[in-house]
């Protein structure tokens, strides 16, 4: 009897320590989203603010941006809010509910983030017909298609929580191959033109000097997006691990791996960042408006 009592005392400890780390997971997790979800929510909509300020015409790079901050927008304002709500109250319908706007705002971001590499491939590897391949109305019907694709793939999760988790890996797999594949050869194609404005230097026509400051605007514009492409793969790696092991085999999941979903959101944070530190004109307008605000704070008090 003693020992039995030992070991039932034994197993209760152990249930209880295991409890006692999954609440520690939650609150920290919970306590890294809340500063997270605020950066998301300002930071976005200040970018989706000063691109209405600073561009009369939306190009598709800007188009593309737009529906980037846009996605992002909503992961601070909707996808954080009900990720705490659901580690704290761990209710199923918030979980569902959950699942599906997850899947979609994340999932627009990340296939986003895949045509933007695309499109500045297409810019520098057909840099004279660029503006035919790729028009604002192309930009915009392209983006309005992933919006729509990846909300009726949302619907997975209320068919079987199996495909929703294969979906996600495979979407995530897909757009972090694409990437790769585009800045391969946006890496080559670089290469090949710092050689040929090398050679075309020698030349002193002005046909040739239009056609080098074309493809040095595009190469900073490629070199910039890459930042983006090293951020993308840092913070989707480890969901993407995440989303294999609970569709493989369920068994080896483990708490700690909900912290690889605070890292995907982390991404909406970083890329308003991003935005203003590679874009001259976004940056103006975004100092803009924080002074202007901070102005009327100002004078309010």
């Amino acid at each position: 009897m003693p020992n039995e009592s030992k070991t039932n005392f034994s197993c209760y400890s152990d249930i209880e320590n295991e409890n006692s780390g999954l609440e520690t997971i939650v609150i920290i997790n919970c306590v890294l989203n809340a500063p997270l979800m605020i950066l998301a929510i300002s930071g976005n909509a200040l970018v989706l603010v000063a691109v209405l300020r600073a561009y009369s015409l939306f190009p598709p790079s800007v188009t593309l941006l737009c529906s980037l901050a846009m996605s992002d927008l909503l992961v601070g304002l909707v996808v954080q809010p009900l990720y705490i709500a659901n580690a704290l109250t761990e209710n199923s319908t918030l979980k569902q509910a959950l699942n599906t706007t997850v899947f979609v705002v994340c999932g627009v971001s990340l296939l986003t983030m895949a045509v933007i590499s695309v499109d500045r491939f297409l810019a520098l590897h057909h840099h004279m017909r660029y503006p035919e391949l790729m028009t604002t109305h192309r930009a915009i019907f392209t983006t309005a298609t992933l919006w729509i694709i990846v909300f009726l793939l949302s619907f997975l999760n209320f068919w079987t929580i199996n495909a929703y988790y294969l979906a996600s890996a495979v979407s995530i797999l897909i757009c972090l191959l694409v990437s790769t594949v585009s800045y391969i050869k946006i890496y080559f194609i670089v290469k090949h033109h710092h050689l040929q404005i090398h050679t075309q230097q020698q030349a002193v026509e002005s046909n040739a000097t239009d056609i080098n400051q074309t493809m040095l605007r595009s190469t900073k514009s490629a070199k910039n997006t890459f930042i983006y492409y090293t951020v993308m793969i840092s913070c989707y790696t480890p969901v993407f691990v995440a989303m294999a092991i609970l569709f493989i085999s369920p068994s080896h999941w483990n708490e700690g791996w909900t912290f690889a979903d605070t890292v995907v959101f982390m991404n909406s944070s970083i890329n308003p960042v991003l935005y203003c530190w590679r874009l001259r004109q976004l940056r103006t307008a975004v100092v803009k408006i924080v002074r202007q605000l901070l102005g009327k704070q100002t004078e309010e008090n």
